[in-house]
């Protein structure tokens, strides 16, 4: 009975702290945003805040502005005005050379994850590494051009193999395509599978693609 009684315990505390902990954690981001935008208005004159021409204080109006202002910034920069302007400050920003190499490297990779030209961040992999008989998760970049693909045997892809828990870093390979494997994972099953080492698995988990499945051989 005793026994029974702390399995329950044991098992109804982790139920709670598998819910609570994420509520918890979307919570604090959440607070921690309207305060900070909330705080961002602190830069507009005194005469000018909401608080003052409307007469008192609405938490988390800085965030629904600042939604609004990034919504404007887009449909701005969407059209043909927007997008010559944009090319203008861009052309100057290649003049400064550190300022030059951080702008255009985020935004590479921020249209590389959000953009859904091209095939970066869109197709999860297999490839067997680091040896023989192991197997790495990979997502695709992209395909190898120039001067790599002529020296490279066949047509082959650029694939990026995340660390864990923490996949902003990583390796990049490049590797044969015909030595991958696909897989039929979404690339937000694949990253929360990375992020909690295993411990979620994708709903097609259980169908682990064998040498049937491969789109060629393994890596030697």
């Amino acid at each position: 009975m005793i026994a029974l009684l702390k399995t329950l315990i044991r098992k109804y505390v982790l139920t709670g702290f598998l819910v609570l902990i994420p509520v918890f954690l979307t919570g604090w981001v959440l607070v921690t945003l309207f305060r900070i935008t909330d705080k961002a208005l602190a830069l507009i004159p005194r005469a000018y805040r909401p608080e003052t021409l409307i007469g008192f204080k609405i938490p988390g109006l800085g965030m629904v502005i600042s939604f609004l202002l990034v919504f404007i910034l887009g449909a701005f920069v969407a059209n043909v005005i927007g997008r010559k302007l944009l090319a203008a400050g861009e052309k100057l920003l290649e003049k400064i050379p550190l300022v030059r190499w951080f702008y255009f490297s985020s935004k590479q990779l921020l249209e590389a994850v959000f953009t859904k030209e091209g095939d970066s961040f869109r197709r999860v992999v297999l490839i067997e590494y680091p040896r023989k008989g192991l197997y790495s998760i990979g997502f695709v970049t992209g395909e190898s051009k120039g001067e790599v693909d002529r020296k490279v045997p066949g047509p082959s892809l650029t694939v990026f193999i995340p660390t864990t828990p923490n996949p902003t870093s990583g390796f990049l390979y490049i590797v044969p395509e015909t030595e991958t494997i696909p897989l039929s994972w979404s690339v937000e099953d694949a990253f929360r599978m990375v992020v909690s080492a295993g411990v979620i698995q994708p709903p097609t988990a259980n169908q682990f693609p064998g040498s049937s499945q491969s789109a060629g051989g393994p890596l030697r």
